[in-house]
């Protein structure tokens, strides 16, 4: 006798199936959130872009802006598509990596609150760099589709 309360499981299987796309991407444009906001403030106030970039020591500031900007909004956009997966969220990963250690040097700042936060988003960043080495892993070596 069929239980009316479960689902019969080629029911349950093919919503499993509508569903884990969504989840997925909904998933890879969470991880991907702040390098498409990111960009989107750097865009909307660009002289708050260029006195970032100064801050950091990179120079000529404009240029540096520009090609944060475009990268970081191709290489979400390239994770969110599957398009290259493997390549963009590799590169988010060294540029996260490199990112961290330029910003975030919390090893240099007296024992304190700023000390505090600084060590807790370099981690933060950290764990970043290591979502993304997984995406990129499972894109690379996913069986192939069916």
């Amino acid at each position: 006798m069929i239980n009316p309360t479960h689902p019969a499981p080629h029911r349950r299987l093919s919503i499993e199936h509508a569903v884990a796309p969504v989840v997925r991407t909904l998933a890879l444009a969470a991880l991907c959130a702040a390098y498409i906001q990111g960009p989107l403030v750097k865009i909307f106030d660009f002289n708050g872009a260029i006195a970032e970039m100064n801050h950091f020591g990179l120079s000529p500031a404009p240029f540096f802006a520009i090609g944060v900007i475009i990268f970081e909004l191709a290489m979400s956009a390239l994770i969110i598509t599957g398009v290259f997966r493997w390549a963009a969220a590799g590169a988010l990963a060294v540029f996260t990596l490199m990112a961290t250690f330029l910003a975030l040097r919390f090893w240099e700042l007296p024992a304190g609150m700023e000390r505090s936060m600084a060590m807790n988003g370099f981690f933060e960043h950290i764990g970043l760099c290591g979502a993304f080495i997984i995406v990129a892993l499972q894109d690379l070596y996913r069986s192939p589709r069916r």
